[in-house]
């Protein structure tokens, strides 16, 4: 009985100093935000605010360009999730339900091209989009980025069509239907929730990039908030409760969506397309 006791309290330990380190970081970032620019440089540093302030929350979203920032990264961020939802469900399909030469060699190309690292892929983007006279737009950073989410996608996807069984397909198609209204009616109905987690994580990582938005944006109207919050280092002096401030703000928007990443994965059921 001891030894069981003294388990589980080890074991809530650990999940205790895990949970301690992992959030540590969000918790100095939040009250350094509710911090006044002095006590933020002095020393030794505070814990918690000794005067509680929003000002830096005033100053960020009331500065020229911030806000237009915010909602750059909602639209390209939503772009390339609803792109690559919609071409990764189409490709999902097609590897799911067809069996084609190269099927198999194309699935593993996908899935190594997550290996590479994104800094050896700006050079040949610049030069694409440059080509394409899609350099410094939001379209073809968009494009960029669905191409990187894209594989992943379709890898989910196809998981998730992997699990609803053929029959389903070919009864309908015996009452007449189309392979589009059997990938419509059928299929999407019961993938909703990946489809949706897939989409989610494509929006996520679109919304925290950096590398792709330095690299191929150069208008400041068209920067995105990963651009702005690195703006505001400046040379000689950091306003780090500015910094923090942004940063809470560009944190929001994925903190509410990993919620629902969490929500939509739970019910991700194949269960249901059997019994109905």
């Amino acid at each position: 009985m001891n030894r069981g006791a003294s388990y589980w309290t080890l074991t809530y330990a650990a999940l205790f100093a895990m949970a301690a380190y992992n959030l540590t970081p969000f918790f100095w970032m939040v009250t350094t935000s509710l911090k006044t620019d002095m006590e933020v440089t002095s020393f030794p540093p505070t814990l918690l605010p000794a005067e509680l302030t929003t000002g830096a929350y005033a100053r960020i979203w009331s500065q020229e360009g911030f806000p237009l920032y915010f909602f750059n990264s909602i639209k390209v961020s939503g772009a390339t999730a609803l792109l690559s939802g919609a071409i990764g469900i189409l490709a999902a399909y097609g590897f799911s339900r067809f069996a084609f030469k190269g099927r198999t060699a194309l699935m593993a190309a996908f899935l190594a091209s997550q290996m590479l690292p994104g800094v050896l892929l700006v050079g040949p983007y610049f030069k694409m989009l440059s080509a394409l006279a899609l350099y410094d737009t939001h379209l073809g950073l968009i494009l960029a980025q669905t191409t990187i989410t894209l594989p992943f996608t379709i890898w989910m996807l196809k998981g998730y069509m992997d699990t609803i069984p053929v029959e389903i397909d070919q009864a309908a198609m015996i009452d007449g239907a189309t392979r589009w209204q059997c990938l419509i009616h059928c299929v999407l109905p019961n993938i909703l929730p990946g489809l949706v987690a897939t989409m989610i994580f494509s929006f996520l990582l679109a919304w925290g990039d950096l590398l792709w938005a330095l690299c191929l944006i150069t208008d400041s109207a068209k920067q995105t908030m990963t651009l702005g919050i690195t703006n505001l280092v400046g040379q000689f002096r950091v306003l780090w409760s500015d910094v923090m401030a942004a940063t809470v703000i560009g944190c929001a928007i994925p903190a509410f969506f990993y919620l629902l990443l969490q929500r939509y994965l739970v019910q991700g059921s194949a269960g249901s397309a059997v019994k109905s």
